[in-house]
Parts: C-alpha cells; structure tokens; sequence
C-alpha cells in the first residue's frame, strides 16, 4: 500500500465506490465530505498503522507489539473486545493496547528520529456548511469532531501550549496559545456568539460525534484568502500532532518569519 501512486489510489477508490453504489463517486468528493477540506496530493498515504483485531490477547503479543510500535517503521496497535451480559441485555467493551493517540503520532512521524521543538501542529478543515475559520478567529478556539478519533488528539493540548493553525489545502492562518482544556460544544458555544458556521453538539450527535472545542488567545491570525501555502511547509491531516520532521522545524521558523514572531 505504502507504494502505491496518488493515481491508483484514486482509481481504487472510484471503483469501489462505483462496486457499492456511494454518494461520493470520486475521491475528492469523499474525502471533503469527510474531513470538509480537500485532499492535498503529497499527503495523500503519507503514513501508515496497522491494526489488530482480536477477541483476546496474551503478554508474549502485547509485548510484540509494544515493541513493533517503537522499532518499526509503521505504527501498530491491537483492540480487543469482550461482551458482558446484564440480564437480557449486552454490552460491548472496547480496550487497545497503546493509547490510539501514541500510534497515531508514530504513524505521522514515521522515519524522523529528530527531536519535537514543543509546538504543536494543528488541521482546522473547513467548509461552506459546517466549520468556519471566521468562527475560530473572532471567538478563539481551535476544534475537532465528527468521531473520537478526530477528536481524542486534542487531549493532549493543555493551557500554555503554543500551537500553529493550517486549514488544509488553503494554508497557515494563525499562531496561538491554549488558554483551556476541551470541552464540547454544547459547553463552548453561548447565545451571545454570532456563529456562522455548523457544529456538532452532544445534545444532538451524542458525545463521540460532537465536535470539541480548545479556547485559545491568538497571537496572530489571518483572513484565509491571506494564508500562509508555500513549498516545503509542513502539512497532515491529523487534527493535532506533534512532528519530529526537519520540515516542521522549517514551517515554524518561516511561519515566525513572515508573521514577525520572535520567539
């Protein structure tokens, strides 16, 4: 997989949607239904993790796979499940080995042994019915949602941190400093916001598929026609992460550069 080219990749997917009969007939199409912003073609099966399913584990396997997950050159996990009966009714337990948040951040800085220079990375995707950039600038936050998996990295941000905006396929648009920890949106947003963009509630969604909010005090942030998209700048679509690429290192100290940060 790790070798095939953007063009078969694409071509996989029209023919699998063709096969079952999906909305999104290309993979433009389902990728910005999904993540609300558009492909960016070097990014496109840029990392890679592997996971196992199993009913259970032993110790001589959690430990294989601890040790693959720190060798290796792709990301592993393993997540089990066991059921639980109550009466007439059952119950559904989930449990992975390593934190999810962990193999995802290996499978982001897969090959790069360099050290992490304390900023954070983050995607803010947006789109003309759901997210607005406009929305994060006036009101200082940063989200993720739709899904624990988009949302759980933002657990790791923490009141201080400093981190850098790219909204994907459009470029770098602020730098801020974290003056909160997540919270949902149903606790974020007020009756005196003037929002223009839609998002997810637990009310309404439930809370794995809410969005989750990060308040943050914004040292500088610009219109989107205004961001920051030059060759060489750091780009994923993880929601937040933590590069160890020379290319991030150079996305921070250009970024800094040319929005007169210093330091």
């Amino acid at each position: 997989m790790e070798n095939l080219s953007s063009e078969k990749f694409v071509q996989m997917y029209s023919d699998f949607a063709g096969k079952q009969g999906l909305p999104e007939q290309t993979f433009d199409q389902a990728f910005k239904a999904k993540f609300g912003a558009a492909p960016v073609e070097e990014e496109i099966n840029s990392s890679h993790q592997m996971v196992i399913v199993a009913a259970e584990l032993d110790a001589s396997t959690e430990r294989i796979i601890n040790y693959l997950n720190d060798k290796a050159s792709v990301a592993v996990n393993a997540v089990f499940f066991s059921v639980f009966q109550d009466g007439e009714n059952f119950y559904l337990s989930r449990s992975w080995v390593i934190d999810p948040v962990e193999t995802e951040e290996h499978a982001v800085n897969t090959g790069q042994r360099g050290e992490w220079n304390g900023e954070f990375y983050v995607s803010y995707g947006t789109s003309p019915d759901g997210r607005s950039w406009k929305d994060a600038a006036d009101y200082g936050f940063i989200l993720a949602g739709g899904g624990r998996w988009y949302s759980q990295t933002l657990f790791k941000l923490k009141p201080g941190d400093r981190l850098w905006v790219n909204i994907p396929g459009t470029g770098y648009v602020g730098v801020a400093t974290v003056s909160g920890y997540p919270m949902v949106a149903d606790d974020f947003i007020t009756n005196d916001m003037d929002i223009q963009g839609q998002y997810n509630t637990a009310a309404e969604n439930g809370e794995d598929d809410a969005e989750y909010f990060v308040p943050v005090n914004w040292l500088h942030k610009v219109p989107a026609a205004d961001a920051v998209n030059e060759v060489g700048l750091f780009g994923n679509q993880n929601s937040v992460a933590r590069p160890r690429t020379p290319k991030w290192a150079h996305t921070v100290t250009r970024l800094k550069e040319l929005w007169h940060i210093s330091n």
